[in-house]
């Protein structure tokens, strides 16, 4: 296997049992590197999850793994006792040196789970620290992109007017939630479909994974990028734009879910905005998109040339579907959460 990383070297550094007998990369992720491990301890098998934080995104890979520590702990102690509990949490393998996570002789900070086997993941509570700082701060996220669009690093501006002029028609929206006094929840900040395990044979919702971005946050955040990422069938970088579109009864299936356990702590204010947030959070991870594109795609990875500018229309062309049934989405949000 061809990585740029040592992984059989870094695999040695975690408490894994038996010896390392395989390696493939892992899932499809756009900012870690993540990598399955097999080990053979006589005739037993044990699968791990190993991943290189990308400390270009993340800039206090320490900060980060401190928070996932706390959460794990936190989630382990509020399941015991639970069926099929280590399914349902991630349970992070410490390095040799007994901390939780390696960094390597260049700085490069590594992390080790166990593998939670029979489940995947589909496409289609403690003082935490701020792991990136304003990641969800659409103000400032639409800020940066004035500044690709100003520095046209690669001179890809023309080829991307036309979401441009969408993004530039749509700045309003980007500060409503911020100036809305909305209450601050410890929250995920990255509550795509893919980052929840479906166990294979029932289809049971069974572990969150993916915690880098657990940090303080709105509750809007959450709900509003799991409208982003669950309402429409077509995947996040669709080229044929058609197939985008706003599932109405995937909304209302979303809503009635969402307030069936929030509903009871969730404010007047933030259920006013449920609706809302979905558009919001497609728009803001759409101009992230379109200024990766336009800085010559220096933060997510992309796998084809333009791939960074499929994605942003991709979400453009849901803000337009989501647009179009608006209004009748503020009627169900306000027939079930009056």
């Amino acid at each position: 296997m061809s990585t740029p990383h040592d992984v059989r070297a870094i695999a040695r550094q975690f408490q894994f049992r038996g010896q390392a007998v395989a390696f493939a990369p892992h899932g499809n992720g756009h900012i870690n590197d993540t990598y399955l491990v097999a080990c053979q301890d006589g005739a037993a098998s044990t699968r791990y999850i190993l991943q290189h934080i990308n400390r270009h995104v993340f800039r206090n890979p320490g900060a980060v793994m401190q928070n996932i520590e706390r959460v794990t702990s936190h989630l382990a102690a509020q399941l015991a006792g639970t069926r099929d509990v280590a399914r349902r949490i991630l349970t992070l393998v410490p390095a040799h040196n007994g901390r939780a996570w390696f960094v390597d002789g260049e700085g490069e900070t590594w992390r080790a789970y166990h593998f939670i086997a029979g489940a995947r993941s589909y496409e289609t509570a403690s003082s935490l620290q701020e792991t990136i700082p304003n990641f969800h701060h659409t103000l400032k996220r639409f800020a940066a992109l004035r500044q690709a669009i100003d520095a046209d690093a690669c001179n890809r501006a023309a080829s991307a007017r036309p979401e441009i002029d969408f993004a530039l028609a749509h700045e309003a929206m980007a500060g409503v939630l911020l100036a809305a006094n909305l209450p601050q929840r410890i929250t995920h900040n990255d509550t795509k479909l893919n980052n929840v395990l479906f166990d294979d044979v029932t289809g049971e919702a069974l572990c969150i994974i993916d915690l880098d971005t657990v940090m303080p946050g709105l509750a809007l955040y959450d709900f509003g990028d799991l409208v982003r990422t669950t309402t429409s069938p077509a995947a996040e970088d669709e080229r044929d734009l058609t197939r985008v579109t706003m599932q109405f009864a995937m909304f209302e299936a979303l809503v009635h879910g969402y307030l069936s356990e929030a509903g009871d702590f969730l404010t007047k204010a933030e259920k006013h905005f449920l609706a809302f947030s979905g558009k919001l959070i497609t728009f803001e991870v759409g101009i992230r998109f379109l200024a990766d594109y336009l800085a010559g795609d220096t933060y997510f990875k992309i796998h084809r040339e333009g791939h960074n500018l499929d994605r942003c229309r991709t979400q453009f062309r849901l803000i337009e579907s989501i647009e179009s049934q608006e209004t009748q989405m503020n009627s169900l949000v306000e027939s079930v959460a009056p």
